[in-house]
């Protein structure tokens, strides 16, 4: 959160997206956050990942909401937003879909239920052709294809034992696997149960007509009016997410510029190598590198 210190529209634009979350967080019964981000000593990735259960889930969903209501003040509304997995809250968050404070229930709700989700999660530096030959090699059945960011950048979801056979497999061929450091699985087929737990708790929450076009990486495509949205955003639960895909149908809308709301530039990357044939298209990660907030 160096950025939202640093530039004075986002750290504006933190301190109201807090002061909402926070009033989730007490109700929730976790510590405020807007103080402990925006202070002068700022927890690490590591502070929040050993906090109370969906410390650091409301803590990114408010980092997304504060990139993009800062976007919006110097850029105007976005033409469309494109949500990759627990990033599809903050996305229709964005778009009017839920308000804010219900958004940051949602994003806590996942995050209960995630808890219950053992097993892990892998990222693979290849394709998803070289990923799905590295599962078969290692006699990984329950291993399956959970995001594919690009034709470089993959992640495999399974439980613990079956990822340390498939990054054996991956180190004899030379490919780079590293273990996310999230303590349960996701995008997994064995999730059906902890979904539908999921979507019944979404239900709860009133919805509103998306102001512009969301695109999930998990649908594969722009929301609909008759989609049942409980159902699709649990789909991330058991769904992989083919970031490509909706990258390119995004595109569509002509944009000049594509930001990544996250903390990180993981997406970002991704974008521009999926993006390249579109070399007057820039690719932005505000949070994570400096200078790219305009």
């Amino acid at each position: 959160m160096s950025a939202v210190r640093s530039d004075a529209m986002m750290r504006t634009a933190a301190e109201q997206v807090f002061e909402v979350l926070d009033r989730v967080a007490a109700e929730r019964g976790l510590r405020a956050l807007g103080p402990w981000l925006l202070g002068p000593a700022p927890p690490s990735a590591r502070d929040l990942a050993g906090a109370a259960t969906g410390t650091s889930q409301l803590a990114l969903f408010g980092a997304s909401m504060t990139t993009h209501q800062s976007l919006c003040q110097s850029h105007g509304t976005p033409s469309a937003v494109v949500g990759v997995s627990f990033g599809e809250i903050a996305a229709l968050t964005a778009a009017g879909v839920f308000t804010l404070c219900d958004g940051a229930r949602i994003a806590h709700d996942l995050a209960r239920v995630l808890a219950s989700c053992s097993g892990g999660l892998t990222h693979l530096s290849c394709s998803e052709r070289a990923a799905r030959d590295l599962i078969d090699r290692a006699g990984t059945p329950g291993t399956v294809l959970a995001v594919v960011n690009d034709d470089r950048s993959v992640v495999v979801a399974g439980s613990v034992p079956e990822l340390v056979r498939v990054e054996k497999v991956a180190a004899e061929t030379e490919v780079t696997a590293v273990r996310l450091r999230l303590p349960f699985t996701a995008h997994h087929p064995a999730l059906l149960a902890e979904s539908e737990v999921f979507a019944e708790a979404v239900r709860a929450y009133d919805r509103a007509e998306s102001r512009f076009p969301v695109y999930s990486a998990v649908a594969g495509r722009a929301y609909a009016v008759g989609d049942d949205l409980p159902r699709r955003l649990a789909d991330c639960l058991v769904r992989p997410a083919m970031v490509p895909t909706v990258l390119h149908q995004m595109t569509r809308h002509e944009p000049d510029v594509v930001f990544e709301a996250g903390t990180g530039r993981a997406l970002a990357t991704s974008a521009r190598r999926v993006l390249s044939r579109f070399p007057t298209l820039a690719v932005r990660a505000p949070l994570a590198e400096p200078g790219s907030f305009p």
